[in-house]
């Protein structure tokens, strides 16, 4: 196991990641403020999460092996509200669907390195800011501050790009987006992912949205994308 201090500031866990990505991901969070941790043995992790508390793991999803999802429900049903962060080879939708059914926050693509893990770290582990800011539409307000969705009296987790995606839906109420939009403005230019990849992130928003029976509020167009819209 090595650490990288000052044990000070949070504790990041990279789990059985290749020694590539760990090397530029913990100089990149090492120098953005916090302690990276580096275990190479999936055993020892629980004990470790009991002690040091870390903000977030990171674990290699590495599909030969199955210990990355069993570690990510292992720690989910142990921890409720610890964040994980999956690293994958490859995006695909069965590799995000296995990844955020494990208990998940979010994943990251190995390809990417480590700036792109350190903007996911700060992404959810950023202090809130002191003014608040919120959309709302309809019964739903999403408080840019926390990055939470409160619909009613009832709060909502949302995983980066879920936040991502809702706030482009919700800054443009009643009006019909074109996936070509959603994609240059939420996952930006130079996006290499599947095309239904919005499809998939909708379904996810939708099941944490009409989990209670709630009426739907994100609304396909067939040939053309999605609007926000009451009935």
């Amino acid at each position: 196991m090595t650490i990288i201090t000052s044990p000070s500031n949070p504790y990041i866990f990279l789990v059985q990641l290749d020694e590539s990505f760990n090397q530029r991901s913990q100089v990149d969070l090492a120098a953005a403020g916090y302690t990276p941790v580096v275990i190479s043995n999936v055993a020892q992790v629980l004990s470790e999460v009991k002690k040091r508390q870390p903000a977030m793991v990171v674990i290699d999803r590495n599909r030969a092996k199955k210990a990355g999802l069993t570690l990510c429900e292992q720690l989910r049903q142990a921890y409720r509200s610890i964040l994980i962060i999956m690293v994958l080879e490859l995006e695909t939708v069965e590799e995000r669907v296995a990844c955020l059914e494990a208990g998940a926050d979010d994943y990251v693509l190995k390809s990417d390195q480590g700036q792109t893990l350190l903007k996911f770290v700060q992404f959810y582990l950023a202090p809130c800011e002191t003014v608040k800011e919120q959309l709302q539409f309809d019964d739903l307000t999403l408080d840019l501050s926390t990055r939470r969705l409160l619909l009613n009296d009832k709060t909502i987790d949302l995983t980066m790009k879920e936040f991502e995606l809702l706030k482009y839906l919700m800054s443009h109420p009643k009006e019909v987006l074109t996936r070509e939009k959603i994609l240059e403005n939420v996952w930006g230019y130079d996006f290499r992912g599947e095309s239904n990849v919005i499809e998939v992130y909708v379904r996810y928003l939708r099941l944490k949205i009409e989990s209670d029976g709630h009426k739907r509020l994100i609304h396909t167009v067939r040939g053309c994308g999605y609007v926000m819209r009451e009935g």
